[in-house]
């Protein structure tokens, strides 16, 4: 038997929170792996930076937010969200702008954090 503890499964959030489910489909993949002892690191990039905006409301047609969701994360242990940087500069975001404390992570360090993780989900 091994010592070494799993790598954390990483699970990248690309989408926006409405106009499609892939968010939501990813966060529920998350709370699953989470919800059955796995170590789980989020990393939300382009689009799904505007997941934690604050403050959002419900989409089109009545389309449920993410907010109830990304509020439940710490009650599955789901505590390391990682935000690529540039993908909020973009979007003329800054941390404060978010409803969850977040570690910010450069560019460069994007090769190296999903080196060091599997499985790794892409929503």
């Amino acid at each position: 038997m091994s010592d070494r503890s799993p790598m954390p499964m990483l699970v990248v959030l690309r989408h926006a929170p409405h106009g499609s489910s892939w968010l939501r489909e990813g966060l529920d993949v998350a709370l699953v792996g989470a919800a059955f002892g796995q170590s789980v690191t989020l990393l939300f990039i382009g689009d799904g930076v505007e997941a934690l905006v604050k403050g959002q409301q419900t989409g089109p047609l009545g389309q449920k937010g993410t907010h109830p969701t990304l509020d439940m994360l710490a009650m599955y242990d789901i505590e390391t969200l990682l935000v690529d940087a540039e993908s909020l500069a973009q979007r003329g975001l800054i941390e404060t702008d978010l409803q969850l404390p977040v570690t910010l992570v450069a560019p460069e360090r994007l090769p190296s954090l999903f080196a060091h993780h599997a499985p790794v989900f892409n929503f």
